[in-house]
Order: structure tokens, then sequence, then C-alpha cells
């Protein structure tokens, strides 16, 4: 299992990096989902099964509603690809960075030295995320509710702005 959850910290970095190095908005968004999703398996490996679901939910409804405003406003014939010089430079520049900074502050950290929720099989009574999803319900079920509202809110300001007819703010530009 750790094996599992070190390739998904990988995953995790280079889905980051390809944020992070690619102007487009169309495959910016590809690497988004993908940190999303390799993230809440981490969250998995970690004993919060429940938790990284709901994340997961959460992040697709946010992204949904970022990329449709990003692909309706940068709306580009030929978008620059992973392929192209620019970005295999920022990507090699910021794997780069990150082994320097993973280098520099990783002296003395062993990564097989910790261990994963689920490898604790005799010695564990309950799920890693039993008490937590009592929790999230009973001290935060009113902010989830409050998160769902403000997110269908955004859907709503993200397509009346992007709608077509030249009716929206932004269509101007």
């Amino acid at each position: 299992m750790t094996y599992f959850v070190s390739l998904f910290l990988f995953g995790l970095i280079l889905g980051l990096v390809a944020v992070a190095s690619n102007p487009a908005p169309y495959f910016a968004a590809l690497g988004l989902v993908m940190a999303a999703g390799v993230g809440c398996g981490v969250l998995v490996g970690h004993g919060g099964a429940f938790l990284s679901l709901v994340l997961f939910l959460i992040y697709l409804g946010g992204m949904l509603v970022v990329f449709a405003y990003s692909a309706a406003l940068a709306a580009e014939p030929f978008p620059e690809s992973w392929g192209d010089r620019s970005v295999v430079g920022y990507v090699v520049g910021y794997l780069g960075l990150v082994g320097l900074a993973g280098g520099w502050l990783a002296g003395g950290w062993y990564g097989m030295s910790w261990v994963v929720v689920d490898e604790f099989k005799e010695f564990s009574v309950l799920r890693g995320d039993s008490s937590g999803v009592a929790f999230m319900y009973s001290w935060g079920g009113g902010m989830l509710v409050i998160c769902a509202g403000v997110l269908l809110l955004t859907l709503f300001v993200v397509l009346e702005m992007t709608r077509g007819l030249n009716r929206g703010a932004l269509r101007a530009v």
C-alpha cells in the first residue's frame, strides 16, 4: 500500500506541474482533474475514503465551472499542447525545482518508514474515517450545504457571463 501512496504522490506532483506549466486552459484543466484524482487517492491511502469521495465530487463541480469559464473566454484555434517547446521548458524547469526542493528538505526522511492506515489490520478497531464522517455531518453539515449553494450560484454566474448574443459583460473583450 505504501507503494501505491508513493505513486499517487508522484502523480500529484506531475498533475500540479501540468497545471502550472501549460498556458492553454484545456490541457491545464486536464492536469487539474488528474491532480485532484490522485490527491483523493492519497487521502484514501491514509484512511479517508468518504472524505476523499466528497472532496473529489466538490472538486469536479468546481473544476467544471472553471473549465467552462476559461474555455469560453480563451477560445484559441491552436492552443499550445504539452509537446511545444515553451511548455516542455516549463515542465523541465518546474520538475527541476521540485527535485531540488525535495532533495534539500528531505534530509533524514525515509519514505518507507511511514505506514498507511490499512496496514494495521489486527490493531485497528475502526476504519480511519468512520468517526470523521459523523463529525462532518454533525459539525460541518451546514457548511456542506453552504458550499453546494455557492457552487450552484457560481455555475449560474459563469453561464450568464459566457452565454451568446453579446449580453455578457466579458463578451465585449
